[in-house]
């Protein structure tokens, strides 16, 4: 991806939860070149701590619980005060659940947490965003992280899914609620994106088994995606320069696919195996 002289996001100030890896990083470090002052946040301090410090004094890294208020309210509090305000609030933490592939098997324990990290995490962070947002009165940017697995319907991981619906669901409405202060919000809607969340590694394998998974795992990906390119982080981070910037100035209240044209529909052409099937039916 050819790279471009930055400065879409000069003199405005970003915090990126989740911000020490994966579409995290790469949006601080695309939102740094483009002119931000980036906050990180993070649990991941050594990763959050080194990442701050290789994108200069621009950019410092916090550690955060999205799922805690007073955590949310502290990572506000610094952003104002490190750098004088705050234009762009990325609710981009989140996790996974346990993986169980018949819902009757899986035993919810992880349910409360994954809901708490997911979607009251985001919750929070547009509400303290947005209270100091609306009091300074110049508007701003809420873009909250989601998945493909909140807006098409499949088989397991379903707190994960539950938890992604609701994000969707919740950006859409506060968007309408914020509007009134000028604050714009939209969710991102990544695919298939080659992040530690999605690679299904094998605990403890070796290299050479390693790739065999992530080559058998991508094939499955790909089947029912269009464009037959694993999506990156930088894809998605992308996506989230525009979203923030203002070329984006008349968008809210979107859910914005990043995710290689798997919602537009199954690329299976079904009526050519049908006719394939019906022609070597009557040949026999």
């Amino acid at each position: 991806m050819a790279d471009r002289v930055g400065g879409q996001l000069a003199g405005k100030t970003a915090i990126i939860t989740g911000g020490a890896s994966g579409i995290g990083r790469a949006t601080a470090e695309l939102f740094v070149k483009e002119g931000a002052a980036v906050v990180i946040a993070d649990i991941a301090d050594a990763a959050g701590e080194a990442l701050a410090e290789s994108l200069g004094d621009r950019c410092c890294y916090t550690r955060c619980d999205v799922s805690q208020r007073e955590d949310v309210e502290q990572l506000i509090a610094t952003a104002v005060s490190t750098f004088g305000d705050l234009d762009i609030m990325f609710n981009n933490a989140g996790i996974s659940c346990a993986p169980h592939v018949n819902f009757v098997d899986d035993p919810l324990d992880d349910f409360h947490k994954v809901m708490a990290v997911n979607l009251l995490g985001p919750m929070l962070g547009t509400q303290c965003a947005a209270r100091h947002m609306a009091v300074r009165g110049r508007g701003g940017v809420i873009l909250n992280n989601a998945s493909i697995a909140g807006i098409l319907a499949g088989q397991a991981m379903m707190t994960y899914r539950a938890s992604k619906a609701g994000l969707v669901q919740f950006s859409k409405s506060v968007a309408i609620d914020l509007a009134q202060y000028g604050i714009r919000v939209n969710c991102l809607v990544p695919g298939h994106i080659r992040t530690d969340l999605s690679s299904f590694k094998a605990q403890g394998a070796e290299d050479a088994a390693a790739m065999r998974v992530e080559e058998a795992v991508s094939a499955v990906y790909l089947s029912n995606q269009p464009l037959k390119r694993r999506g990156e982080p930088r894809d998605v981070a992308e996506a989230a320069l525009f979203l923030a910037s203002d070329r984006a100035a008349q968008i809210t209240g979107v859910a914005l696919p990043v995710e290689g044209g798997v919602t537009a529909g199954d690329p299976v052409n079904h009526l050519s195996d049908i006719f394939a099937a019906r022609a070597q039916a009557l040949q026999g």
